[in-house]
């Protein structure tokens, strides 16, 4: 962990400009090449971070985003936010494919599976729900409502749903066994992440504690306290 932690980037390269207000998320595409963000001003905004360039920006929201998710091949983006809807985007057009609708509150947090044939999101509604990107039909396929409050953040792989809720709970959906899985942290969820193994899953949670959960064996590994937010990408 030390010489992982060294060789992360200690000074600033580049400062990306252009967002009226809050940006809320950041992501890099599945590359690495690109980056997307969202925020207050209702757009999502694609960017080369190596160059500074904007070269996108994606109107249609009509109250804030808060979530963008690019597909493995890049060539979609999906986004949520304060209007209660999942945007599904043609990337190279900016036009939007559908709108999913479902959650009756804002929605958190979207992400596609590994074949982009689904989108999962989680919302203020204790749901997260699946939509199938192949059909046309705007509603999900599966809700998810076992949820005690607002669920945060959802991750997928292709034999789990996972997602962090303010309910202080990790919840990991076995997708084939159609078995639940709840690993209690004690503090609400802001954020999960997955190590690229898949093998342990990183939590962000709101007593400025970051919290590293074997995923198996239900075990904490490491916990790092009195820092705000963390989260890990390509590590």
């Amino acid at each position: 962990m030390s010489s992982a932690a060294q060789q992360l980037p200690r000074t600033e390269s580049r400062t990306l400009s252009g967002h009226e207000g809050a940006v809320l998320a950041v992501r890099f595409n599945h590359d690495g090449k690109y980056c997307l963000s969202c925020g207050k001003d209702r757009t999502v905004r694609l960017w080369n971070p190596h160059t500074g360039a904007h070269v996108k920006t994606y109107k249609s929201h009509g109250r804030e985003v808060r979530d963008v998710n690019a597909s493995s091949d890049n060539a979609k983006l999906v986004s949520c936010g304060g209007d209660k809807q999942i945007f599904y985007w043609d990337v190279a057009s900016g036009k939007v494919i559908r709108k999913f609708r479902g959650h009756n509150s804002e929605v958190n947090s979207v992400k596609f599976n590994e074949h982009n044939t689904v989108v999962l999101s989680a919302g203020y509604d204790r749901s997260v729900r699946a939509f199938d990107c192949r059909s046309q039909s705007s509603d999900p396929i599966q809700t998810i409502d076992t949820f005690q409050d607002s669920v945060m953040s959802v991750n997928v792989t292709n034999t789990e749903i996972i997602a962090g809720s303010v309910d202080g709970t990790v919840r990991t959906f076995d997708i084939r066994m159609g078995r639940e899985t709840v690993d209690n942290l004690g503090h609400p969820v802001n954020c999960i992440s997955l190590s690229n193994d898949r093998n342990c899953l990183l939590a962000n949670c709101l007593d400025s504690t970051v919290r590293l959960l074997d995923k198996y064996y239900h075990n904490f590994l490491w916990t790092w306290s009195n820092i705000e937010k963390f989260e890990i990408g390509q590590s």
